[in-house]
């Protein structure tokens, strides 16, 4: 680790499927240590994770399948096709890794993998997960609260926003070798979104750590709002006292806002999102209402008191 000060941070089952259950659980370290990436990613499956399941973040709806959940994603940087990161995604190595922290914090610095999740006990939380494009899925994620991890670089009182950057590397990420957007990918949430319980920093889904195409190794999990604000293999978190300019805000202004909310009484300009089709009941099954914040409004609708929602995104 190399940082500008010394630091000390602080230390602060859904039940997997019967498969899961039998196999030998690995310590989070195997993570770090490359066990996937030692094997061709297409075929090789990911380590599995020692966690608790949290029964506070449970969910009546069944959950997609690892399949569906490792095999319907964009994620831009490996091609804008549902199908092709995990097409795409099998060469890239997600690990060794490093977690850039700079801005407004007391403890700023580079830390390995290792040195991110060590003190961080993992849970898994099932979350409804809302793509701006209508589409949604429950998932089990595995990982820890945002919050747990901001806390140990002690953002200062001028730190209002959190802005998170994804790798830049278009010889592992073939899509970032077009222009269909400004890379690298940057998103944003206000210091009060970032700190809220709800915000999780993922590195795993259905007790195995995160394939590629999901987002490996670390991956930003925020249930109330759309897809895009989920970034992926993150490489820096950045404290800053202005508002971040996320991509898809960036590219199409119009379309996509800073905030992306999941609201069913705002509109995108090209679709309606008062309803959505969850994957995995076909094409042709009925819709779902869309609900305020996901079904999460009870949570975090006050984070949003006294806002033009329809003015802030």
């Amino acid at each position: 680790m190399t940082a500008r000060r010394p630091t000390a941070p602080a230390p602060s089952e859904i039940t997997p499927e019967a498969a899961f259950l039998e196999r030998r659980q690995w310590l989070v370290g195997a993570l770090a240590a490359g066990v996937a990436a030692a094997l061709p990613a297409a075929e090789a499956p990911a380590p599995t994770l020692r966690y608790q399941r949290n029964p506070r973040y449970a969910l009546a709806d069944k959950p997609n399948t690892y399949e569906e959940i490792t095999h319907y994603n964009n994620y831009y940087e490996f091609g804008t096709d549902k199908a092709d990161p995990a097409a795409n995604a099998g060469n890239f190595r997600a690990h060794p890794w490093s977690l850039t922290v700079a801005g407004e914090a007391e403890t700023t610095g580079t830390y390995t993998l290792e040195d991110i999740l060590k003190p961080h006990p993992l849970e898994e939380r099932v979350y409804r997960f809302r793509c701006v494009e209508a589409w949604s899925m429950v998932i089990p994620w595995v990982g820890f609260p945002l919050a747990d991890l901001l806390r140990r670089f002690k953002p200062t009182s001028k730190a209002r926003y959190v802005e998170f950057t994804t790798l830049y590397d278009p010889k592992q990420m073939p899509g970032q070798r077009d222009r269909v957007l400004p890379w690298p990918y940057v998103e944003g949430l206000r210091i009060d979104e970032a700190m809220h319980p709800l915000a999780l920093l993922a590195v795993g889904v259905y007790g195995r750590g995160l394939p590629n195409q999901n987002g490996a190794p670390l991956r930003l999990v925020v249930p109330w709002k759309y897809g895009f604000k989920n970034i992926k293999a993150i490489v820096k978190i950045r404290f800053t006292e202005r508002q971040p300019a996320n991509t898809w805000a960036v590219a199409t202004p119009s379309e996509y806002g800073f905030y992306a909310n999941v609201n069913p009484n705002v509109d995108h300009p090209r679709w309606s999102q008062a309803t959505e089709r969850r994957i995995g009941e076909g094409f042709f099954a009925p819709r779902h209402p869309t609900l305020p914040f996901n079904g999460y409004a009870d949570e975090v609708a006050s984070l949003y008191q006294g806002m033009d929602l329809k003015r802030y995104f």
